[in-house]
């Protein structure tokens, strides 16, 4: 199970980096995003450093159970919230955020299993 938590977990992590890179660098499709959903432009240094933050939780869990099980409750929390702002919001292009959070969740079910 480890293996398959440390896979899931890697993914993510890099995923989840990229994505922080681009709220960092306020990438135009971001912003684009953002603004369609209604996040302030000012939020996005904050949710860049959240999804940052994700992702080294989700690298340090690999040495630290408790600490990779607390990263991934976070990580599908925080896209959980994505995806409520987006039905909020009445954008259905959502599939991004869902499927981080189902890796999020794989994550967590994975590291949980693996302890």
């Amino acid at each position: 199970m480890f293996i398959a938590h440390a896979v899931v977990a890697a993914l993510l992590a890099l995923t989840i980096s990229a994505s922080a890179f681009m709220s960092f660098t306020r990438n135009p499709q971001v912003v684009e995003s953002m603004t369609k959903v209604g996040v302030p432009d000012s939020w996005l240094p904050w949710l860049g450093t959240a999804k940052a933050a994700g992702a080294l939780g989700l690298l340090a869990g690999l040495a630290v159970a408790p600490l990779g099980v607390a990263a991934a409750s976070g990580v599908a929390l925080y896209f959980v919230g994505a995806v409520i702002t987006h039905i909020r919001a009445k954008d259905y292009a959502m599939a991004p955020a869902v499927v981080l959070t189902l890796l999020a969740l794989a994550a967590l079910v994975l590291r949980i299993a693996s302890t």
